[in-house]
């Protein structure tokens, strides 16, 4: 593509800095490069999609493969360098990410179960009680960091109490998790050996489960395979394992940059604190759009997951090789000014919301109902139980983690008057 001399200079990406504040970047590319082929940091070439119409389509087409069977290798060792750490030595690469009908279809299907409405209702109290639990542990010091004590653990409970997993295996699952979040967009060495574990303690817990189902999802999983649906163990590790690795750090980026979010737009938050105080309907309809604009203004999810183009291929004008890999970038669409209005401002009233934050078409998030809700009582509950709540720390100070996909803060440092436990 021919740029005029006028023409601003061309972003850096993927440095630490365009991790920090990666939308001006993301602007100029949907402006002036908007199917944008780039080199990865890990030496991986691929296409950057960052138009919402453009995104919107990609995610739909059916011509970009979630199997990285289609990725043309360059010769790089670029196989190695795809998709989740260490899931491919492991042997749990067969799960929603990595797949397509008929085995998507099939695993969503069963997958599904544990996220009707009534299911996921029913985690209410269960979120609410872990959630005051969390905020009591640091209420009365008058300080916290948001992220290790609040946002991480959260959803590491509640994934685990889905999945099935004892109280007292927990904390190797937290330790687990730590490991990927702390190193997924540095060496992988440390991740790989994480997942190896998670999958040797996940046979295990399949074996257990076969002889003492409950009503966990694991058992839901291991009684379908039990009556037909020809569910393997290493599609049933799998599953657990991606929902565990997926459902808890997009969780923890929505907690995390939500907060931090309104922390930096202290009129939005007031709006908000102030209707969660009155009460009522109008508090609900708020807390609704509230989440769904923090979804878009800063979302978990950075870029979607891996797809592969399955043959020659056009997107917006750009020719896409079969074997191509292609990203489409969440963040970019979910602020193109096309699509939205004054995208790059924080309105929590926002009515017409269509974002991508948990994708879109067949592959749309399956837990994004459970995510949800997480955030809703976790924002919810801390601005109602520590209503001063603010940032202990400048902007420039915090650190985002590095990763590839995923967008969320290392840590997030707050203050406020210390408070009673519940």
């Amino acid at each position: 593509m021919q740029h005029l001399d006028t023409d601003p200079p061309r972003p850096e990406l993927f440095s630490w800095e365009f991790a920090a504040d990666p939308y001006p970047a993301y602007a100029w590319l949907r402006q002036h490069d908007p199917v944008h082929r780039t080199t990865l940091p890990s030496g991986v070439e691929a296409w950057l999609v960052t138009r919402y119409a453009d995104a919107r389509q990609a995610l739909a087409d059916q011509r970009l493969s979630k199997s990285s069977a289609h990725y043309r290798d360059s010769g790089s060792d670029g196989r190695g360098k795809i998709g989740i750490p260490g899931e491919r030595s492991a042997n749990l690469m067969t799960h929603l990410l990595n797949i397509d009908p008929p085995d998507h279809t099939r695993l969503r299907r069963l997958v599904s179960k544990a996220f009707t409405p009534r299911r996921i209702a029913e985690f209410r109290p269960r979120i609410q009680e872990l959630t005051d639990g969390l905020i009591d542990g640091f209420a009365t010091r008058g300080e916290a960091d948001l992220i290790h004590e609040f946002a991480f653990p959260l959803p590491i409970h509640v994934i685990c109490d889905l999945l099935g997993v004892p109280p007292e295996d927990q904390d190797d699952f937290r330790d687990w998790a730590g490991m990927m979040i702390r190193h997924g967009g540095g060496p992988r060495g440390g991740v790989g050996r994480s997942v190896k574990r998670m999958r040797a303690y996940l046979a295990e817990l399949i074996h257990r489960k076969r002889d003492a189902p409950g009503g966990d999802l694991i058992s839901g999983l291991i009684r379908a395979s039990d009556h037909g649906e020809h569910l393997s163990e290493n599609e049933a590790a799998a599953m657990a394992f991606i929902l565990l690795f997926a459902g808890f750090e997009t969780t923890v980026n929505l907690i995390g940059n939500g907060t931090y979010a309104l922390l930096r737009h202290p009129e939005q938050r007031a709006l908000l604190q102030d209707a969660l105080a009155a009460g009522g309907e109008e508090a609900e309809r708020l807390l609704d759009t509230a989440v769904e604009e923090l979804l878009r203004y800063d979302g978990p999810v950075e870029l979607a997951t891996w797809r592969f183009a399955t043959e020659p291929l056009t997107i917006d004008g750009r020719q896409i090789a079969a074997g191509d890999p292609v990203l489409v970038v969440l963040a970019a669409a979910d602020r193109d000014p096309a699509r939205f209005e004054q995208p790059d401002v924080l309105d929590l009233t926002r009515q017409e919301n269509p974002h991508l934050g948990y994708g879109h078409g067949i592959h749309y998030c399956v837990g994004a109902p459970l995510a949800r809700l997480e955030g809703r009582i976790a924002l919810a509950t801390l601005l109602r139980r520590l209503p001063d709540l603010r940032l202990a720390a400048q902007p420039e100070e915090l650190s985002w983690r590095g990763g590839l996909i995923m967008r969320g803060l290392r840590q997030l440092p707050v203050g406020f008057h210390p408070v009673t436990p519940a």
